[in-house]
């Protein structure tokens, strides 16, 4: 079994190449919970080391170490007391440590040992006070001492027993041989070995006496050698304290060889901090004179105050120690840097704020006569005068933004002065251009009274005010897409310089990208790109715009104003033309549309739409409310004539646009409207007769439609042709029973007798339609005379109808078909009710034929 010292000294100090010299247990003094054990142990590794080492004890009986101190750092060991009865000392090392010893020689071992290397190692470094003499005195113990009482008494015991040589085991195996015999007998045999000890005994006693001499010389060799043997020791007592010296000189060279690596690596440090601090806080002697200056008159001055801004920019923005700004010389560099800056920022900002109110207060440029469309001015000049500017801009951005944001403003408030003359000289420029083909002037056109400009409205497209407004329509058209196409560059460029000016465009890059993206793949052919969320817009350039082209919006509106009046459809060509130059812009790949343009053009297509959808409800109201004068005698309806022309136009107008959902709905209004006045035709007092005027009417919307082949209107095509050719079956069966009147009440009263009952062969014993009531009836109707009523019904028909629908053959045609019908009806009646008289009318189907085919011929 190991002994406890073999445990520590393998399991804790043995893998860190240590060896342990003496160990004691001890407490916290007046604190006996937990047991630590203090050992002293020396590296096994050159340069020697020797350490003081705490170890703690835990549960599960393992070793582990807490504190380690060198030994040097030991400055007084304090024994308490001289009364040895005592167990408590001191260790005075960072600070003072107060333990127990679990008895009174571990504590003398302990603190003799540290006696021991004191002195030996660390030339008497350590004070001993309260030591008692012997215990300072002491030696480390052997490590026989060392050992456990139990594993002591062990070892005494194993000494008493020797094992046998082979030579002895040969000798007992031939005296038991010897004496076999005797060896049954263990009396005898023992009596016999005991004379045989007596007399080696003897035998021994004898030799000693003999070998006296020889023995004296041995004893006197021995003595001789302890003397040499003590003479050894003192010689090495002597070397190992000179070697003692010799360490200490060792140790305190190499402490010095560690300053001196120290001092050297210091030193460069500083050397590379410095050179750090004189290279990246040094600011030529060039740039400092450019900054104090601030002299931008001439484009190279102004590159040297840009290179000289970026250098004190790179100075200032150099990562330093906060500690090197407590530095006097770095603190006066760091407050010329900010005095540079400080003064470079107020001639900069003079200096561009100047040249922003000198192009505010700049005069518009007479327009150079003559000239053929309306042009807006460019600033082309104005922003080649800026852009040398713009790294200063960047550069003022990052050096003092508070600064920086008050330059828009005034970029705003001075530029907006300039824009405000140019645009409202444009826009007078353009309604002179709108308003240059017309008689009078634009007073005299926008005074005119409504209901004039009504009139005019519903003129037919041949006659004079049709022409006159045919070619306002196109130069509507045409001075409205100048006005739109002179814009979009005039804020498109004016919103790229100042994204590039300002730095506006910076922040929004990514944004703006992932937002084209999305809005291209979304966006339908229905949806304009104005119609996009406002918050994928940059809110800093809208807003910066809005300010510059501040009367941008309201002059826009007053000439769109203009258009809508001086010509009845105007709000259409605004919408359609509106509706055109945003998709324009948006399709355009040459460059992104502005966005502000955008937001401005889609509340001018809002109040458009409104516009347009008030003149439709205006128009419907009108065509639902138009008054039928009593003497009509037919033809087409004035509301269907502003139907038919409304919709003409707008075709016209719409032919090459992009989007119609506006129209659709608006044709589909404006015809509900239509069939609903000529519906309230049913409930008017008119002197012609009502069928046929619905039935003309709703021809002529039939084929209108035709014509036009409007896809929204189909629905309304064929209702048309049903509602004709209803109120045409109404006006011949109304006609019809002219030629033949009592004829046909004859047979009317006979079907109404079948349906109440009477049997078919019963009719003829009625006395209202007996057979001589029926040859009655049909004598009055001879060919001759029937022949001589369609006639007459053929000259009112012809007196009804317009010529300009032609309806003529088709109403005659269907007259013809339908009386044909009522004659073989008529034979029918009479084969069933009147069967076996031999009753027949005195005309015949052929006869019928013949008549209207004469009467058509005589007509042509």
């Amino acid at each position: 079994m190991a002994s406890l010292w073999s445990y520590r000294e393998q399991g804790v100090f043995h893998p860190q190449k240590e060896r342990l010299l003496e160990t004691a247990r001890v407490w916290k003094t007046e604190k006996r919970k937990k047991m630590s054990i203090l050992c002293v142990v020396v590296s096994t590794c050159s340069p020697m080391q020797l350490f003081l080492v705490k170890v703690k004890v835990d549960r599960g009986e393992q070793y582990k170490e807490a504190y380690r101190w060198p030994l040097a750092e030991l400055k007084l060991v304090d024994g308490k007391t001289l009364d040895e009865a005592s167990l408590d000392f001191d260790l005075h090392l960072d600070k003072v440590y107060k333990w127990t010893t679990s008895s009174i020689d571990e504590k003398k071992t302990f603190i003799g040992c540290l006696w021991m290397l004191s002195h030996q190692y660390l030339g008497g470094s350590i004070a001993f006070v309260n030591v008692p003499p012997c215990a300072a005195e002491g030696r480390r113990r052997p490590p026989k001492a060392r050992k456990d009482p139990a594993e002591a008494e062990s070892q005494e015991e194993l000494d008493m027993y020797q094992e046998m040589t082979p030579k002895e085991a040969a000798d007992v195996l031939k005296l038991m041989e010897e004496y076999e015999p005797l060896v049954n007998n263990s009396v005898a045999f023992a009596e016999q070995l005991s004379n045989d000890l007596h007399v080696l005994d003897e035998a021994n006693l004898r030799a000693i006496i003999s070998s006296e001499k020889q023995v004296t010389q041995l004893m006197s060799n021995i003595d001789e050698a302890l003397a040499e043997v003590a003479r050894v020791e003192e010689t090495l007592q002597i070397y190992d304290e000179l070697l003692g010296s010799v360490k200490q000189q060792m140790d305190h060279i190499h402490q010095e060889n560690s300053l001196l690596h120290r001092i050297v690596s210091n030193k460069t440090r500083l050397i590379d901090e410095i050179l750090f601090l004189t290279t990246h806080l040094n600011l030529s002697k060039e740039h400092c004179d450019a900054l104090s200056q601030a002299d931008l008159s001439s484009p190279s001055r102004v590159k040297a105050c840009i290179a000289a801004a970026e250098a004190l920019s790179l100075c200032m923005n150099t990562q330093i120690h906060p500690g090197y700004r407590k530095l006097q010389s770095v603190a006066e560099q760091l407050i010329m840097f900010e005095t540079l800056k400080q003064n470079f920022e107020s001639s900069f900002i003079s200096h561009i704020t100047n040249i922003f109110e000198l192009q505010g207060n700049a005069q518009v440029p007479a327009l150079a006569q003559p000239i053929d469309k309306p042009s807006a001015p460019s600033h082309a000049l104005h922003h080649e005068e800026l852009v040398p500017y713009i790294p200063l801009m960047a550069w003022l951005r990052n050096a003092n933004p508070v600064l920086f944001c008050d330059l828009p403003k005034v970029y705003a408030q001075n530029l907006s002065r300039l824009y405000d003359r140019e645009i409202k000289a444009f826009f007078e420029q353009a309604k002179t251009f709108l308003l240059g083909r017309r008689k009078g002037s634009l007073q005299e056109s926008l005074e005119k009274p409504m209901g004039s400009r009504q009139q005019f409205r519903w003129s037919l497209p041949g006659s004079r005010e049709g022409q006159e407004h045919t070619s306002d329509k196109g130069n509507i058209i045409l001075i409205l897409e100048q006005v739109l196409r002179e814009l979009q560059p005039l804020c498109t460029t004016e919103q790229q310089f100042i994204e590039k000016f300002f730095q506006l465009s910076h922040d929004a890059t990514d944004l703006e990208t992932s937002a084209t993206k999305g809005e291209k793949s979304t966006a339908s052919p229905e949806d304009p790109p104005c119609t996009k969320p406002r918050s994928q817009l940059e809110e800093a350039t809208t807003r910066l715009l809005s300010e510059i082209f501040c009367c941008l919006e309201p002059e826009l509106r007053g000439f769109l104003d203009i258009c809508n009046k001086i010509h009845p459809f105007g709000c259409l060509q605004v919408l359609v033309t509106l509706n055109d130059s945003i998709f324009e812009m948006w399709d355009s790949s040459s460059a992104l549309p502005s966005s502000f343009l955008n937001t401005i053009l889609g509340n001018m297509l809002l109040l458009a739409k409104n516009s347009f959808n008030k003149c439709i409800g205006t128009l419907c109201k009108e065509i639902e409310e138009t008054r039928m004068p009593s003497k009509l005698k037919g033809g087409i309806l004035p509301s269907v004539s502003r139907f038919e022309e409304f919709v003409s136009f707008s075709e016209e107008v719409f032919r090459t646009a992009q989007r119609r959902g506006e129209l659709d709905k608006a044709h589909l209004r404006l015809a509900s409207s239509v069939f609903s006045s000529i519906n309230s035709l049913s409930s008017a007092n008119l002197k012609v007769n009502t069928d046929m005027v619905m039935m003309e009417n709703f021809h002529h919307i039939h084929c209108f439609l035709c014509q036009k082949m409007i896809n929204c209107l189909e629905d309304k095509k064929i209702e048309a042709k049903q509602r004709y050719s209803e109120h045409m079956k109404k006006y011949v069966i109304t006609y019809l029973g002219q030629p033949l009147e009592k004829l046909s009440n004859f047979f009317e009263g006979v079907k109404a007798r079948v349906a109440q009952g009477v049997k078919e062969e019963e009719v003829s014993f009625q006395l209202a339609y007996s057979k001589q009531e029926l040859r009655k009836v049909i004598d009055k109707y001879p060919g001759k005379e029937v022949k001589r009523a369609l006639e007459t019904l053929y000259r009112k028909i012809h007196k009804d109808l317009s010529p300009e629908e032609n309806l003529l053959p088709v109403v005659w045609h269907a007259m013809e078909q339908e009386l044909i019908h009522q004659y073989q009806e008529f034979e029918e009646l009479i084969q069933r009710c009147y069967s076996g008289s031999g009753i027949a009318m005195d005309f015949t189907v052929e006869d019928l034929l013949s008549y209207f085919s004469s009467i058509t011929l005589s007509s042509m």
